[in-house]
């Protein structure tokens, strides 16, 4: 439950926080009289609201759609005009917070350190990819993700990975790739803040799995919060830690490359469960060129 508060704590922020940021940005920058008088440039003032009035073309059929990376954008992104504001937001937060907090953090902190903080969170993951695996009727490969679970809990609580030298490969899923294996379709790409890409059906999983975290089962209720919060912030600051080398590989609109990356790679994991990876990779191929 906790996960779905801060997803409306999250939206809210970006309702009162961005028409400031909005203002700031455009008092910062000079805006030319033809960029103004481009119509594909919503005006600096009011771009959130101009984002919003956007959202009355959304009809339900637009919601049924199963989203992929080679669609138009008008089918598979129908709300483009309040996702590319929200990822601004989110540029805005990563450039002011989340960036300069993994520089120092990837400068002060050993790399094995974050190899294996790294590994402790993937081992707290085992058991949603053990109940999602269940859920998808792949018993083998749940008992393997408990089974990874039970040895490298036992033996490292969970800092390091020697169920990997034992065979035992890790696979993560999530409730999205679980319904999307049972052809339920994604509905359209979202931008959420904070959390960043993810679409209607991926977007269950934010909240389904927090049920799953073992710190909300063996920690005390009154210091529950305070360890699955301070987890929380210390990962993402180490997952955006291990994205500073690759940064600049994103050239052009980075809002649609990371958009058409994301969809490209669910697409890539729900046809790896149902044995279609060549065919994935295939239409990959095909896409790039």
């Amino acid at each position: 439950m906790y996960r779905l508060n801060f997803l409306w704590a999250s939206l809210l922020l970006v309702a009162f926080v961005s028409p400031v940021w909005a203002q700031d940005e455009s008092s910062a920058s000079d805006v030319s009289v033809d960029t103004v008088a481009d119509s594909s440039v919503v005006d600096p003032k009011h771009p959130r609201l101009e984002a919003l009035k956007e959202l009355k073309n959304v009809t339900v059929e637009n919601l049924k759609v199963d989203a992929t990376a080679v669609q138009p954008d008008n089918v598979k992104d129908p709300f483009q005009p309040l996702n590319r504001e929200i990822f601004q937001f989110n540029d805005m937060l990563d450039r002011n917070i989340a960036r300069p907090l993994a520089v120092q953090y990837a400068e002060k902190v050993p790399e094995d350190v974050r190899g294996s903080y790294s590994a402790f969170r993937k081992n707290l993951g085992e058991p949603w990819n053990a109940v999602n695996q269940i859920a998808q009727g792949r018993f083998g490969r749940a008992a393997k993700s408990l089974g990874r679970f039970t040895i490298n809990t036992v033996t490292t609580l969970g800092f390091a990975d020697p169920a990997k030298r034992m065979g035992l490969n890790a696979e993560e899923e999530n409730l999205g790739t679980t319904l999307g294996y049972y052809g339920v379709p994604s509905g359209p790409y979202l931008m959420l803040p904070l959390f960043g890409p993810s679409t209607f059906r991926s977007s269950m999983d934010y909240v389904a799995s927090s049920y799953a975290n073992p710190l909300t089962y063996t920690v005390d209720n009154s210091d529950q919060s305070a360890y699955i919060w301070g987890n929380r912030a210390l990962g993402g600051i180490n997952a955006r830690s291990r994205l500073l080398e690759f940064e600049n590989a994103l050239q052009g609109d980075r809002y649609a490359a990371i958009r058409d990356i994301y969809l490209q790679r669910q697409a890539y994991l729900i046809a790896q469960k149902k044995g279609l990876e060549s065919e994935a990779i295939s239409f990959v191929g095909e896409d790039e060129e």
